[in-house]
């Protein structure tokens, strides 16, 4: 499928938000997805991803959450609210809803079908993002930490969540699924067996890269089931 690339300013105040958005070519709309980076900052493989997204039907937006920012600095308030104080409504959960703002309005984009995917911080942000937006349709963390409380989790969207087993995320992966159970709410989740943080991004080995093959295809089935593409 021929793709569109663009990098995009999204008004958020000074600095501004920006972002790599990429989408079919063509007179059609298509379901939204946010692609949300994790402490490496948008970056070649964020790119990539959020290219293969486009190549799959949906109009994909990659947020840079350090845009115009000092990057450590930022990554300490993000860690620091996650861990200490508000992981449901901080700087970074913001700055998604006014990227989301912005996506809504896109003339490629049909509303109402809105999916996010987002990894380690990233998917930390899409959880907790889920449980305070209901706008979002459908989710996919990969190896990410719960919202504090757990119990927020009542109020997120379907979840398709990817884990590797040899990762402090994996018992998290656990008790996300057992929420989710709880909660009655639509989700796959899978600890992938022999593999490690980053296993989606940048696979180690032939049992990493199949965990990779097989978790993107579980999301397009997923993301297909609840938004289209």
């Amino acid at each position: 499928m021929d793709i569109t690339t663009q990098t995009v300013n999204i008004p958020n105040g000074t600095p501004n938000l920006s972002g790599y958005f990429v989408y079919p070519s063509g007179e059609a709309k298509f379901p939204g997805v946010v692609v949300i980076h994790e402490a490496y900052g948008l970056n070649d493989n964020i790119k990539d991803i959020t290219r293969r997204f486009a190549e799959a039907g949906y109009a994909a937006l990659a947020v840079d959450l350090f845009a115009g920012r000092n990057q450590m600095i930022c990554m300490f308030r993000f860690f620091t609210n996650m861990l200490l104080f508000d992981s449901l409504n901080h700087s970074g959960i913001r700055d998604l809803k006014t990227s989301l703002d912005w996506l809504e309005k896109h003339s490629k984009v049909e509303g109402g079908k809105i999916g996010a995917i987002g990894f380690c911080m990233g998917g930390s942000f899409a959880i907790s993002w889920a449980c305070s937006d209901s706008r979002l349709n459908v989710i996919a963390p990969f190896y990410s930490m719960n919202p504090r409380p757990l119990g927020a989790v009542e109020r997120a969207c379907p979840v398709v969540g990817s884990f590797p087993e040899n990762d402090f995320s994996k018992n998290g992966g656990i008790k996300l699924e057992a929420e989710l159970t709880k909660h009655n709410i639509p989700h796959d989740i899978k600890i992938y067996p022999d593999s490690k943080h980053s296993f989606f991004n940048s696979p180690r080995d032939v049992k990493e890269q199949a965990a990779a093959d097989d978790s993107w295809s579980r999301i397009l089935t997923f993301f297909r089931e609840h938004i289209g593409g």
